[in-house]
């Protein structure tokens, strides 16, 4: 059974170049016990290891966390995955309805495109994702965004901002309009994932707060 897409949040994406084999299922299991909402399996080096996304399934369904699998559908259905996450030059979003099926989470990426964002809701996309809004280490190359698009994004569905996000800059846009902050670096790139998760985390709290 599909663990739902969060409403609100932190996305925590995966590093596996600083947490290999079995330590990212450790880092991982810290950010989720810190207040990650989800979880993305990324994987741009090397071959996907399946017995480490297997584990990883295995400890967000013991959480209630969904699994998003980055880029690659046969991965997601082959492991069990909540869902998958596509890009620009990935597969369409009717393909992976059709391997996945109807109850699987798909995101898009919408990059800073509103009418992307508009035709993902109406193909079905269960969230978008719009950035990169600040300078980041994991897309160097990636034009950036302006963070007031997030008041304009016209869609029902939850929206996830990404792209250099730190706990000093991410109120912004929480504030703006996103619904989710997804974070690579800032949670994986850290020596304590959970003590770096937890920063992100406060501020959806800060924010219900107020």
């Amino acid at each position: 059974m599909t663990t739902p897409f969060p409403f609100s949040g932190l996305y925590a994406i995966t590093d596996s170049a600083r947490w290999p084999g079995p330590s990212l299922v450790t880092a991982v299991a810290q950010a989720i016990d810190a207040g990650a909402r989800a979880v993305q399996y990324r994987e741009k080096q090397h071959k996907a290891d399946i017995a480490l996304v297997k584990d990883l399934r295995v400890l967000c369904r013991s959480r209630r966390v969904p699994l998003i699998i980055n880029d690659d559908i046969e991965l997601a259905a082959r492991i069990g995955a909540d869902g998958v996450h596509l890009g620009r030059h990935d597969a369409l979003l009717a393909e992976a309805r059709r391997r996945l099926g109807g109850q699987a989470i798909v995101g898009i990426s919408c990059y800073d495109s509103l009418s992307a964002a508009i035709r993902a809701e109406g193909e079905g996309a269960d969230y978008v994702a719009f950035g990169c809004f600040f300078a980041s280490r994991t897309k160097p190359e990636a034009p950036l965004v302006p963070v007031d698009i997030l008041k304009r994004i016209s869609v029902r569905i939850p929206v996830v901002a990404i792209g250099g996000i730190t706990p000093e800059n991410g109120k912004a846009l929480i504030e703006s309009g996103a619904d989710l902050l997804a974070v690579i670096g800032g949670i994986f790139g850290q020596i304590d994932p959970g003590r770096a998760a937890s920063r992100y985390a406060k501020l959806f709290e800060n924010a219900r707060i107020q």
